[in-house]
């Protein structure tokens, strides 16, 4: 049987200038769909699992643009409720070269931020699951969405589910204060704990010695110092981190750690060109997962979520819409990007 991995969160309108125009610029915006915990769905289903993605959305043909997204590309949408009145947007304005991306979030009281653990039947929805991946952006959006979090995060456990946490820390939706609570609390039941080069410090004040990400400066003895103290503090089985040296909005050094409480493994290090990066954080967590899940090593886990990763930062749009054969295919040093034919 296929595994079932479950994933829980918003799904949001993106709504974005053509290219790289700025947004006083933009008489037009294209409409496509992601989200966080969304994007790694996709992914896991377009790799061949059973992915089912949890939320709520609201009665209207937006809303069901939102749920037929998804379906598009094979992930499962029985569990997702409706109700609410809106949907979450967010206006992307890509950087390019010295100028970064901006987002810009109108989210607020959208239906899932509004949504209660009434809304969703956990016992069924974890029946014969095998894993269960959230981030740090859902129970961000209120306090009616970190409680449900939190009994997700309860019945999961309760069920034997294997938990992942993406920590992915937003400034703009709350405070450092507030987020090492909540993330505290929730951190208490994952597994596998998934962070960024920054995310650490903001999230739980763990800084990564010899790092200053503003100048693309990343050690990789620094984040080895990260994930043990993450890894002692909250007895996670595995901490994985991304390391993004930012050289420009348009060209990023990208490489992995993975800690198993024996061994730092690191990726190779990808020199990327990059074409969209929302979605990056979230195309790594997948292919961790999808690693993880087939069995694979420490190392060949790492190997794999780091390539995934990498690929997507050539997609447009939140989803990594890529096979699994391809990411083995960067993974084993097919990196040339010659036509095939």
């Amino acid at each position: 049987m296929k595994k079932k991995i479950i994933t829980f969160g918003e799904i949001m309108l993106r709504l974005a200038p053509e290219g790289y125009h700025r947004f006083i610029q933009a008489d037009s915006f294209g409409a496509t769909y992601g989200g966080g915990e969304a994007n790694v769905a996709v992914s896991l289903a377009n790799y061949g699992f059973d992915a089912r993605f949890v939320t709520k959305l609201p009665n209207h043909e937006i809303g069901q643009a939102a749920v037929n997204s998804l379906r598009k590309y094979g992930v499962d949408t029985t569990h997702i409720v409706r109700g609410g009145d809106r949907i979450g947007i967010y206006f992307l304005e890509k950087g390019a070269s010295q100028r970064p991306s901006k987002v810009i979030y109108d989210r607020a009281n959208s239906s899932i931020s509004t949504a209660t653990s009434s809304d969703f039947d956990w016992e069924e929805i974890f029946h014969d699951a095998d894993w269960f991946h959230f981030t740090g952006i859902t129970p961000a959006l209120s306090d009616s969405a970190a409680a449900t979090c939190l009994d997700a995060c309860k019945a999961a456990k309760e069920a034997g589910v294997t938990i992942s946490c993406d920590l992915n820390y937003r400034n703009k939706l709350w405070s450092k204060e507030k987020a090492r609570q909540i993330m505290g609390e929730l951190c208490q039941y994952v597994d596998v704990c998934i962070a960024n080069e920054e995310d650490a410090a903001d999230v739980f004040e763990i800084r990564a010695a010899d790092t200053d990400v503003s100048k693309g400066a990343v050690s990789r003895e620094g984040y080895k110092d990260v994930a043990r103290q993450l890894m002692e503090h909250f007895h996670f089985s595995r901490v994985a981190i991304t390391l993004r040296e930012s050289l420009s909005a348009s060209d990023n050094n990208w490489s992995a750690m993975l800690y198993d409480a024996e061994r730092f493994c690191f990726s190779k290090k990808y020199q990327m060109h990059i074409v969209d990066r929302v979605g990056g954080g979230d195309s790594f967590g997948a292919g961790l997962i999808c690693a993880l899940l087939n069995g694979c090593s420490s190392q060949e886990a790492v190997d794999f979520a780091a390539a995934a990763s990498c690929l997507k930062h050539s997609i447009e749009g939140d989803f990594n819409l890529v096979s699994a054969d391809e990411v083995q295919k960067l993974a084993g040093g097919d990196g040339s990007g010659r036509v095939q034919r």
